[in-house]
Parts: structure tokens; C-alpha cells; sequence
């Protein structure tokens, strides 16, 4: 018998999208902030201090083993903030007499 693989000892994938095993955070947030805000995995564990240099290489590893799902993912987020902006624009500050 082989033993678990690494990734599953870190990643929750029961949810609709995969989190860190035994926190909210989800791979797709650990993945944006890597990727798209140029965080180090170092500086990921400072922003959440619950999160281990391990399960943020999981959340990395599951992340490059399924881009397409997870861009995917990112792409709704960006469709429904779209959607949700222009749906309730901001409101003009009310000038004061």
C-alpha cells in the first residue's frame, strides 16, 4: 500500500471548490495571490498565519495539476464582479451647499 499522496494530506477537494484541508482558504485564493499579486509563498503564510509553508505548496501543486478549473473559477469570479458593478454603480457624492 502506497502511502497518501501529499497534496491530499493538505487539500480538501469535497467542496465545490477545493480548499486547504481544515481552513476557509480556498486553492483558488492561494493560487490568485501566487500568481496574480506576485506573493511569495512566504508572504501567502504571513497574510494567513493559520496557513503552513506545506499547505501552501499543496494548494500550489493541486493549483498547477488543474489550471484549467481554477481559471476557470477565476473567470466567474471577474464575470460576477463585472455584473454586480454594473448592476449598482457607485453613487456620486451629494454636494453639500
Amino acid at each position: 500500500m502506497s502511502p497518501e499522496p501529499i497534496v491530499s494530506l493538505h487539500i480538501d477537494t469535497s467542496p465545490k471548490r477545493p480548499v486547504i484541508r481544515g481552513t476557509g482558504i480556498k486553492v483558488s485564493q492561494v493560487a490568485f495571490e501566487y500568481e496574480r499579486k506576485a506573493m511569495t509563498p512566504d508572504e501567502i503564510v504571513e497574510a494567513h498565519p493559520h496557513l503552513s509553508l506545506a499547505d501552501v505548496h499543496s494548494a500550489l501543486a493541486f493549483y498547477y495539476d488543474n489550471l484549467e478549473s481554477i481559471h476557470d473559477d477565476w473567470r466567474e469570479a471577474d464575470r460576477l464582479i463585472a455584473e454586480l458593478q454594473r448592476s449598482h454603480p457607485p453613487r456620486r457624492p451629494v454636494p453639500r451647499s
